[in-house]
């Protein structure tokens, strides 16, 4: 397997999961919403950094890895940097609340729907750059 086509694979990933948000959003499941978005984003922005040739770190939020190589990006990421890593960044802190909660945060009464049309246009825009990044045409 090349780098290459696992860059393809995570991406590939990341577009079938957009399926699944509809779906919890009807069953008003706001908060796994919100962590499988995470989770799609997480996997575009990973592709993204294999396509160029970075190893993804193990770690959740790529924002840092994809700033410091940002010379490496294709031109339509690179025009969209900020905006995706600011939705990384956000996602990452819904990551462990938004699926286990806490003692005084149920994720089930916490979320609401505009937090997960929040989550679902954030992961479709990211997904939706970096599929045009990584084919090399215009979102």
């Amino acid at each position: 397997m090349t780098t290459d086509s696992l860059a393809k694979s995570y991406l590939v990933k990341a577009e079938k999961r957009l399926k699944i948000l509809d779906v919890l959003f009807r069953d008003k499941a706001y908060s796994d919403v919100v962590r499988e978005a995470q989770e799609i984003v997480e996997l575009a922005l990973k592709g993204l950094l294999r396509h160029v040739g970075i190893e993804p770190p193990k770690w959740h939020d790529v924002s840092s890895v994809l700033r410091e190589n940002k010379k490496l990006l294709p031109s339509r990421a690179l025009k969209e940097l900020d905006r995706m890593t600011k939705i990384s960044k956000r996602l990452r802190k819904e990551r462990e609340l938004s699926f286990y909660g806490d003692e005084d945060f149920i994720p089930t009464e916490e979320y609401d729907t505009a937090d997960a049309r929040d989550a679902i246009r954030d992961a479709k825009f990211v997904v939706k750059i970096v599929s045009a990044a990584m084919s090399g045409k215009a979102a």
